[in-house]
């Protein structure tokens, strides 16, 4: 069965069921709670875990040079009118002592998965959520160091970091309209504090929300697939962007950038599938990124993106 007519299937009877599906919505596992196999492991809103000591990750990122070269061919992208907003991701192989299973156990985060022994994520990001028959997502673009003084001013008085954050607003707002009525934006740009790693990041979000109707359920496949891939880590256009991003990356996202989460039979909630380390035959890889636009400085994305390589 196909991934749209398998979750509405599931969503029809109230089953209760775990769901992730890759970037591109090529892969998928659709599994019913009570056959939840032990290799898969999840974990939403936990209670905060025993904290490790600060692992510090040896990273080997991309160069800059390479990474100069990819956000130039954005920034031309973005001056032909074919882009506005681009979320460009990289990979950076990073060394630890640490079995992913030390690392599903210890990271805190809103939202964790350890599936297979072959990747793990901690992300801090919801896709979206489901109850009382109305559907709300929260945008999250924006990242700043919590410990610079006036951090939550300056980035909230950015211009590049607002246009972005609208941007991705707008898109998401857009994407609610084609499954849900009266959609509104709640919460526009309210700040976060997460641990990354030896740092606290402050993360700019906003509260979007639209309603669905009575036996939502039914139509999980329609309203999750009508929406899929995440706006925040796409662009906008989003079609047309979704196209520069494979020209650009040369890399397959796969289940990096996707979805996870889980329907308990009357509500669902879910997590964009960033803070990822994935286990290849070199090694341990991790998988980060940021928005890039006409004002961003490439060696602040670049940064940015190497930032975003912690365990938390």
């Amino acid at each position: 069965m196909e991934l749209k007519n398998l979750l509405n299937h599931y969503g029809s009877l109230k089953e209760p069921f775990f769901f992730m599906i890759s970037y591109d919505k090529k892969k998928y596992e659709i599994i019913p709670l009570k056959n939840l196999p032990k290799d898969i492991e999840f974990k939403i809103n936990p209670n905060i875990s025993q904290k490790m000591d600060p692992q510090t990750l040896q990273k080997s990122p991309i160069s800059f040079e390479k990474y100069q070269e990819k956000f130039t061919i954005i920034q031309e992208e973005i001056a032909k009118g074919n882009t506005y907003l681009i979320n460009l991701t990289t990979q950076t192989t990073v060394h630890t002592d640490l079995q992913l299973k030390d690392i599903y156990n210890f990271a805190n985060a809103k939202y964790k998965l350890l599936y297979k022994q072959k990747f793990v994520c901690f992300s801090p990001e919801t896709f979206c959520t489901i109850r009382d028959n109305k559907i709300y997502t929260y945008p999250m673009k924006g990242t700043i160091d919590a410990n610079i003084l006036d951090a939550k001013k300056i980035i909230l008085n950015d211009k590049k970091e607002l246009a972005e954050h609208t941007m991705v607003v707008d898109l998401l707002r857009n994407d609610l309209s084609i499954i849900s009525k009266n959609v509104k934006v709640e919460k526009f740009r309210f700040c976060e504090k997460i641990q990354a790693g030896e740092k606290e990041l402050l993360q700019v979000s906003s509260k979007i929300s639209g309603d669905l109707g009575e036996n939502w359920q039914a139509r999980i496949g329609d309203i999750l697939t009508s929406i899929l891939p995440a706006g925040s880590i796409t662009g906008t256009p989003k079609k047309k962007t979704i196209d520069i991003i494979k020209n650009v990356e040369q890399y397959d996202r796969d289940y990096f950038t996707g979805i996870f989460g889980v329907f308990d039979g009357e509500c669902l909630d879910s997590a964009v599938m960033i803070r990822f380390i994935e286990k290849q035959k070199k090694g341990y890889v991790y998988k980060s990124g940021g928005g890039i636009t006409s004002d961003s400085d490439s060696k602040k994305e670049y940064n940015e993106m190497l930032d975003k390589v912690y365990i938390p």
